[in-house]
């Protein structure tokens, strides 16, 4: 760190693919040759924070690979197989969800299943790979490959590779519509936006994953607390009368303002539109993180939530792509790249 002069040889080599800068969380000791790199690096640029514990492990690796991912071509996903039958399986491992598309040759979705992760990633996924190939009519040997995405990528045992969800978010987004240019993704645990260019390529991308705040659980819990399910509460807040702000996004913190709110008597569509807007507030400071640009796309589970996507669509002044593969589009993108790979 302190042999300056081997840095800046470093950033100038010819061959340099990308740059991750590591700093230590709330350490700005070298913002200000981080903020030069930023603007003179002539290569993709990932920063990353943190505290030396093992605590964001998961996303951590997630954030490295997709960076990898998105430095490399898409040869790199490519593997030598014999075609059996032409069905393909993509498979996104989440938090709440394991989602499984299977697709024909001619990149017709024949099965989309979403079922609950349960207790473990790799037992989800057996679960859901079976509904999806009794749903098609398959078996196991009519498929080509396999791909995985989502955090339990990595501990499902059948797949033939396993790609990040950033990647394959971004490729899921495109096939949906090519005009897509910012994917907005808000799942279980983290919210990711994802910039695209015209061929579908990350372009960029910015994960919360340091707390729950703008997640699916913040509005799961939030949900719990006004004693209602996700479903109900997602068609609360259309039609609002006060304009409630929640003033924390800390998921501890807000659930204490929505306990004071209801002691106060305020409306429930009051109240699911302060959260709301305190959702639409955190993803729009992703969206300026990587300079979202028009049209975006909305996917994900969270993407059903009516009241969030009004709220957030008037954020933004412009009216977002939610497809009626949103929820599936991890696992159609894992889908799309297993075609890659005969």
């Amino acid at each position: 760190m302190v042999d300056n002069t081997g840095r800046k040889q470093l950033y100038n080599d010819p061959t340099l693919k990308g740059i991750i800068y590591h700093t230590v969380k709330f350490c700005d000791f070298y913002s200000f040759e981080y903020s030069e790199i930023k603007l003179k690096a002539a290569v993709p640029l990932l920063k990353i924070e943190s505290d030396y514990t093992l605590q964001s492990s998961g996303q951590l690796l997630t954030r490295l690979e997709a960076f990898a991912e998105s430095l490399s071509d898409n040869e790199t996903v490519r593997k030598e197989k014999r075609m059996k039958k032409g069905y393909f399986v993509g498979v996104d491992s989440g938090s709440t969800s394991t989602d499984v598309v299977i697709l024909n040759r001619e990149k017709e979705m024949i099965a989309g299943i979403i079922l609950p992760t349960g207790a473990g990633a790799a037992l989800g996924a057996e679960r859901a790979l079976e509904e999806a190939l009794r749903s098609a009519g398959l078996a196991r040997e009519d498929i080509d490959a396999v791909v995985t995405t989502g955090y339990g990528r990595t501990a499902i045992q059948f797949g033939d590779k396993s790609i990040t969800e950033i990647t394959c978010h971004a490729r899921g987004a495109h096939f949906l519509d090519p005009e897509v240019r910012t994917v907005i993704d808000i799942g279980g645990q983290d919210s990711k936006v994802i910039r695209l260019d015209e061929e579908g390529n990350v372009v960029n991308f910015v994960m919360n994953d340091k707390c729950a705040a703008g997640t699916g659980r913040f509005l799961e819990m939030m949900a719990r607390t006004l004693e209602m399910s996700l479903d109900e509460m997602s068609q609360l807040g259309l039609h609002y009368k006060e304009d409630i702000t929640i003033s924390s996004m800390c998921t501890v913190f807000a659930e204490s303002e929505v306990v004071s709110l209801i002691a106060q008597n305020k409306a429930p569509d009051d109240i699911a539109h302060g959260l709301n807007k305190a959702v639409a507030v955190k993803t729009a400071s992703l969206l300026k993180r990587v300079d979202g640009q028009e049209k975006f796309m909305m996917t994900g589970g969270v993407s059903r939530n009516l009241g969030l996507v009004k709220t957030l669509e008037e954020k933004l002044g412009t009216s977002l792509v939610i497809s009626e593969s949103a929820q599936l589009n991890g696992a159609l993108g894992a889908a799309l790249f297993a075609m890659d790979m005969v």
